[in-house]
């Protein structure tokens, strides 16, 4: 049999954990994360990490196994899923990749061009240039240098526009041409599903979850983490808005809003990215016996 993954993506917020976790159950697999903010140990609530339930009802690979303090590249999660799975693939025939950080799906399904490692002495500049300028002129900087990238990225993760101006100030070249690449031959198939639902609904749902966030301990969980403010992990949706409440510059019902606007903002990109595949199979997050019945035929 025809080694498969599944890989089960969509926008954040949709409910890919719940399905994915239904599906692996019905047809026997384990569950390789590509949420790339749901790797690190010390962010739980605000990355709607599985809880403690879900991860013992099936196995999951990638979920909170590094720290914030450690640097974890794409290409190093592509070298440690093509292992694991490896591995994994010698006495399973089905796995299930899920998540919505579409840099990280393209890695496996696609493929990570070797980038040149990084000189310590750029990245500090890098770093100093985000900090004393900010975020926007940092944006500003890599549209300039690199427009075609600029178009895709997640503009309000700055780990994504700090790469692209340490590589051109490194090498001289755009980070874009890094990623025109040969798609590499993988030891599986590759079977893409989408999730989508209406764009009203899967806003409420969005609006819902940061609610239930903000109930479950959110604020707590940042206060907590203050250690690592400066960290790119923590400069994200869900931590940097509530660390702006903690230094006074908003109130606590703006942070909250803050965090609602800047999910919908990221679901649209993330949909933009995704519309991008040309080999997605799409259903309605509702569909639940139809996402079944087009993976049993797959099988």
């Amino acid at each position: 049999m025809t080694k498969k993954l599944f890989v089960i993506l969509g926008p954040t917020a949709i409910g890919k954990t719940e399905l994915s976790i239904e599906i692996a159950q019905r047809i026997n697999s384990e569950i390789f994360s590509c949420d790339s903010r749901q790797f690190f140990k010390e962010l739980n609530i605000g990355v709607a990490k599985p809880d403690v339930n879900q991860l013992n009802t099936v196995k999951h690979h990638f979920i909170g196994h590094i720290s914030v303090t450690q640097h974890y590249s794409i290409s190093k999660y592509e070298q440690d899923f093509l292992a694991l799975s490896s591995e994994y693939f010698k006495k399973n025939n089905i796995a299930i990749l899920c998540g919505g950080s579409g840099l990280y799906i393209d890695a496996v399904c696609y493929g990570v061009d070797e980038m040149p490692d990084h000189d310590p002495k750029i990245r500090e500049e890098v770093n100093v240039f985000l900090k004393t300028y900010g975020l926007e002129k940092l944006k500003q900087e890599v549209k300039k240098i690199d427009p075609e990238y600029y178009n895709s990225v997640d503009k309000n993760n700055p780990q994504r526009l700090l790469r692209a101006l340490e590589i051109y100030k490194q090498t001289g070249k755009k980070f874009s041409e890094y990623r025109k690449r040969n798609i590499p031959k993988r030891d599986f198939e590759i079977i893409k599903i989408g999730i989508e639902l209406e764009r009203e609904k899967l806003y409420q749902k969005a609006n819902l979850r940061v609610d239930k966030m903000i109930v479950a301990g959110l604020i707590d969980e940042v206060k907590s983490l203050s250690v690592y403010k400066e960290l790119i992990p923590l400069k994200t949706i869900g931590y940097k808005e509530i660390f702006d409440y903690f230094d006074n510059k908003i109130n606590l019902e703006t942070a909250i809003e803050q965090i609602k606007r800047n999910t919908r903002h990221y679901i649209r990109r993330q949909m933009t990215w995704f519309r991008r595949y040309n080999d997605i199979k799409w259903f309605n997050v509702e569909q639940k016996n139809d996402i079944m019945c087009y993976i049993e035929k797959s099988l």
